[in-house]
């Protein structure tokens, strides 16, 4: 399974008319050329992502609308509240192709996917500050081990998680400790996710480890208790010299307000 990275638009257009001042026209959202969406019935062991093969093939794979809304929005699912009960029982697989002459960087696809979501669902939500149990990113007591990418300050960054039967290897290129935290709340860690490491810099990484059960919203088989890679959170400290600590606090989560299965191809 691939797991990549990994993240709302409000418009408001204001009538002014009435004072002889014309009216703005709102700026034409970011939108995918064309977009397939099919349900899927996943099996117990079926992978799960969301990746662009080539240029212009965004691919979603047995997502379901919850899941799809915290990508777009780069929220812990746990972020993502209200809505119809299928929100988290029906799954997806999206073909999507984007516009222009080259690979949209990971904002733009979010976008697209964004719009795609208030399109195809009918999605509408409001904002409402929750408290959650989250997690903090922090430099460990031992400093931090990271060391400056060496990738062009214009490559997109990089951070693609592949499973092996038995562990976890996530190469990481270009990356800003906000990229990964990112990663770490959409898709990897069971709670959101916030940087107080005070990092600024892109690093090149490469993280390794044992996975359990509270990781890949369950879709990931846990390591056996023999296995040679450590658990996540020692990895991260031992190779990358960060922590997390584990405490509560708020979060500015998605209320959905409505949501429609989505309109035929």
């Amino acid at each position: 399974m691939k797991t990549t990275l990994a993240t709302a638009f409000f418009l408001v257009t204001f009538t002014l008319c009435c004072i002889g001042i014309p009216a703005q026209t709102a700026a034409p959202q970011p939108s995918f050329d064309v977009a397939s969406i099919k349900p899927v019935e996943p099996g117990p062991n079926s992978a799960r992502y969301l990746v662009m093969q080539g240029p212009h093939r965004f691919v979603g794979k047995a997502y379901t609308l919850k899941l799809l809304i915290a990508a777009a929005y780069n929220l812990n699912p746990e972020a993502v509240t209200g809505g119809p009960a299928w929100m988290e029982s029906s799954h997806y697989d999206i073909l999507a192709l984007t516009p222009g002459d080259k690979q949209p960087s990971h904002d733009e696809q979010m976008a697209m996917l964004r719009t795609m979501l208030s399109d195809r669902f009918k999605l509408s939500f409001h904002r409402e500050p929750k408290v959650f149990a989250i997690y903090t990113l922090e430099v460990a007591r031992s400093g931090s081990k990271l060391k400056p990418s060496t990738a062009a300050p214009t490559d997109q960054p990089y951070l693609i998680s592949t499973v092996y039967p038995q562990r976890i290897v996530m190469p990481a290129k270009n990356a800003s400790m906000a990229d990964f935290v990112s990663v770490l709340q959409r898709a990897i860690l069971d709670r959101p996710v916030v940087d107080k490491t005070g990092l600024t810099g892109r690093y090149d990484f490469n993280l390794e480890w044992a996975p359990d059960e509270s990781q890949f919203n369950g879709d990931v088989r846990p390591a056996p208790s023999d296995a040679t890679d450590p658990p996540f959170f020692t990895a991260i400290e031992q190779q990358l010299g960060l922590r997390l600590e584990a405490t509560r606090g708020p979060v500015n989560a998605i209320v959905v307000d409505h949501a429609d299965p989505p309109t035929p191809n």
